[in-house]
């Protein structure tokens, strides 16, 4: 029997029907993560084998002690992972430590988690992206964004998500900046005229994709973290040929395998001097893992499948033994608390109820980027969402 070593099994909340994916292909799964027993949901209770308590998951000695003593009960650790991009880097050291060849080791990870290195590998690829620069103080900040012209846009080189990541449109942006950041590392872009678009996959051991996907975010993450704004992204229905091709360009150039993956690219809403035409696909980042949220739960919608059997036929049998059924757009759409919606939570769900997936509310730790009430629904024409979001949109305001 196989020993999965599953980190954070209790978050998202749904991580649990990885686990419970895994159990039913024949691996031993084995968790560690800082929830007391007694706190995880009785599915993933029963999708464990066992389930190692820490006081902290930041506290590399014990998480080690965990690893280690499963190690010791139960012998060699064939995989470990989070799925969750907090933990990526905690992934790979164990998998160093601990000689696990089936994910990245750290000497691997500069690429996963570093956007000025992940530009080399776009370029591998054959894609465009930002011109940019590490910031290491106000004069060269000030030289590079006169350089490319503002605005610019300045985020962690080493970042989670849209945290710490701002638009910068002047000279006294910048100072601020420099003023008040803090100790990380920082990344500054030219800004791009255009919105996000993700390939997202299940790639077996041969860099071979057993699901794909893709989602399309039509207003800026940034925008939505740093003014509070709604939340909204949906799902297409089939990927535009054009962003397969970058993705699998992108997993041939990062030498993809055995993983879950959320790749991100702009689309160009403009000609823009040195990046491309109108339309053309841009490199933005990679992300070795699902896309967050409640994204995965949405791939299972829009295909009329299970992406978490299919990542765990993609551990235990390099292969995928569900496939997908029908196709459709998939939207999320997440309001904030306190204003005045035409429509409120009945009105919604009185209209909307025969198309609605999921609906309800969004744990706080989610909030920033998701807002606090979802509301997710397939449709299948792009009229029939574009009409969904304009009712959830619109405001007495």
């Amino acid at each position: 029997m196989k020993n999965f070593v599953f980190i954070s099994p209790n978050f998202p909340m749904t991580y649990w029907k990885f686990c419970r994916e895994l159990k039913n292909n024949g691996m031993r799964v084995l968790g560690i993560g800082d929830c007391p027993y007694d706190g995880l949901l009785r599915e993933l209770k029963d999708s464990l084998h066992e389930y190692y308590k820490v006081s902290s998951l930041e506290n590399n000695d014990e998480v080690f002690k965990a690893v280690a003593f499963f190690t010791f009960k139960y012998g060699k650790i064939d995989w470990l992972e989070s799925n969750n991009e907090y933990w990526l880097m905690r992934d790979a050291w164990l998998r160093t430590e601990f000689n696990i060849t089936t994910g990245p080791k750290l000497e691997e990870m500069d690429k996963i988690k570093f956007k000025s290195v992940m530009k080399k590998y776009y370029a591998k690829a054959g894609l465009p992206t930002a011109r940019y620069h590490l910031v290491e103080g106000l004069a060269d900040a000030l030289e590079f964004a006169h350089t490319v012209g503002y605005p610019v846009v300045v985020k962690p080189d080493n970042g989670v998500g849209a945290n710490n990541t701002y638009k910068l449109t002047c000279d006294e942006d910048v100072q601020w900046f420099i003023d008040t950041k803090d100790d990380n590392v920082y990344i500054m872009e030219e800004f791009v005229n255009g919105y996000v678009q993700t390939f997202d996959g299940i790639v077996d051991s041969h860099g071979k994709v057993l699901f794909e996907s893709g989602n399309v975010t039509p207003y800026s993450l940034m925008d939505i973290v740093n003014t509070a704004g709604d939340s909204v992204y949906y799902l297409v229905k089939e990927l535009p040929e054009k962003i397969r091709d970058a993705g699998l360009r992108t997993i041939e150039a990062f030498g993809v395998k055995s993983r879950f993956i959320h790749l991100e690219f702009f689309i160009l809403n403009e000609d823009q001097e040195g990046l491309g035409k109108k339309g053309d696909v841009l490199g933005l980042e990679v992300n070795m893992r699902p896309a967050g949220g409640y994204t995965p739960e949405m791939y299972n919608y829009s295909q009329e499948t299970d992406v978490y059997k299919i990542w765990a036929d993609m551990v235990a049998f390099d292969c995928d033994t569900k496939g997908t059924g029908n196709h459709h757009y998939c939207a999320f759409y997440g309001r904030r608390d306190g204003r005045p919606y035409k429509l409120d939570d009945y009105e919604v769900m009185m209209k909307y109820g025969k198309q609605m997936v999921m609906w309800g509310r969004i744990p706080d730790a989610l909030s920033g980027a998701m807002a606090n009430q979802m509301y997710v629904a397939n449709f299948d024409t792009e009229e029939e969402m574009n009409a969904f979001y304009a009712d959830l949109a619109a405001t007495f305001e």
